[in-house]
């Protein structure tokens, strides 16, 4: 899968906008919109870091209802 499109699922998985996932992970909105089209390639790395940052807040939020 390229990079691109992992973006575009993580940003989706959490049912968010461009904007939203700007706030949301800190990374300018123009900066995902590059990524998102192909326009610029991110590290490698950076999809992994989205990910695993998604997957943190998911355990957190189901530790508070617990």
């Amino acid at each position: 899968m390229d990079i691109a499109k992992r973006i575009r699922e993580l940003r989706e998985s959490v049912g968010e906008n461009r904007t939203e996932f700007s706030k949301h992970t800190g990374i300018p909105v123009r900066t995902i919109e590059d990524w998102e089209s192909g326009r610029r390639t991110p590290p490698e790395y950076i999809p992994r870091l989205i990910a695993y940052q998604m997957e943190y807040e998911k355990l957190v939020k189901k530790g508070k209802k617990g």
